[in-house]
């Protein structure tokens, strides 16, 4: 006998559903990859999964490039994967080799965080986790020979060179770490050198610039390399970032003109506030995100910010290309570009 079909409850596609039994389906394809404990062939780039907390549960993937010296100090990277706050994974095999041959290429220590996702998780969950992760990385700054801190960051981070990364919602991530770090100490009071918001993931309830052009290509990429866009006949309300939000944050004071989302909503604290000395941007020539990210290059530099801003745009491009195909021929230079940036 066929079991009854479930019940729909609410649906964010092409990527995620919940039913009514409150059983959660997203619609990609394997989500793990195992990290690489011997350097990798290619890269010579190790890597290998942490537990950060229990309660709540964050892990991350952690990547050391080749040592030259048994004391040799290198920045660090936390990074915050993409994709809608619901989907995708640090231990995914998209995001598992991106953070390989940035690391080869940069040489740097990075952390890639496993936040919790929404439904199951809403916002400000994904939030809450990242500046919890943060600060169990800061935590290494002063702790030697600690059973339960982590040998590379202990042995290689130089915490006076320590980086925040993202693309997409971790693009988003990155600059409400960055807006947390300017009014809330990390442990150790360590300070964030640099941060690169790519792709970013901001909206807000009024179209502005190229939003208003319905013939604009409208384009997202999902996690599983599938590509999807907004349908402009459906207005600003029904696009694509508008129903991601509501979805994965469905009490937002504010709605999507939430500081978190849209950094010159009502009552949003001014970017001067922004805890790091060094920013850069990173936009998508036919992305559908790219005009908010150009805005908030303006807003930075029209807050009084004091820190050095850069600005970076793949012309022709669509949303996290660099992500979801490596083959393209753009995307060692756009690696090459971060890697200057963390150097």
């Amino acid at each position: 006998m066929a079991s009854p079909a479930k019940e729909i409850a609410r649906e964010l596609l092409p990527l995620v559903r919940v039913y009514t039994d409150g059983s959660v389906e997203r619609f990609e394809g394997s989500l793990y990859v195992p990290p690489s404990p011997n350097p990798d062939p290619q890269t010579g780039v190790s890597s290998k999964d942490i537990t950060i907390s229990q309660n709540p549960k964050i892990s991350a993937r952690l990547f050391l490039p080749k040592i030259e010296q048994q004391d040799q100090k290198l920045p660090i990277l936390v990074y915050f994967h993409g994709s809608g706050f619901c989907v995708a994974s640090a231990f995914q095999p998209a995001y598992d080799r991106y953070l390989n041959l940035q690391v080869s290429q940069a040489k740097v220590v990075a952390v890639s965080v496993e936040y919790r996702l929404a439904p199951e998780h809403p916002l400000p969950a994904a939030y809450e986790d990242s500046w919890a992760a943060l600060n169990w990385v800061a935590s290494h700054s002063t702790t030697q020979n600690d059973p339960d801190k982590d040998p590379w960051l202990l042995n290689h981070g130089d915490f006076d060179r320590l980086y925040i990364g993202g693309d997409s919602t971790g693009g988003n991530i990155v600059h409400n770490m960055a807006m947390r770090a300017g009014s809330e100490n990390l442990q150790e009071n360590v300070k964030i050198l640099g941060a690169f918001v790519s792709h970013a993931f901001f909206w807000g309830s009024k179209p502005i610039g190229s939003e208003n052009d319905p013939n604009k290509p409208k384009h997202y990429v999902g996690s599983d390399s599938k590509s999807f866009a907004s349908d402009p006949s459906l207005g600003h309300e029904k696009s694509f970032p508008s129903l991601v939000w509501s979805f994965v944050y469905p009490s937002a004071p504010g709605g999507l003109d939430n500081p978190m989302l849209n950094p010159e909503g009502p009552g949003a604290p001014s970017l001067a506030g922004l805890g790091c000395s060094r920013l850069l941007i990173v936009v998508a020539g036919e992305d559908e995100l790219r005009d908010r990210s150009v805005r908030y290059h303006e807003l930075v530099k029209e807050s009084g910010w004091k820190g050095e801003l850069e600005f970076h745009e793949d012309e022709g491009e669509i949303h996290g290309f660099y992500i979801i195909n490596p083959d393209n021929g753009k995307v060692n230079n756009l690696i090459k570009r971060f890697a200057d940036f963390l150097k």
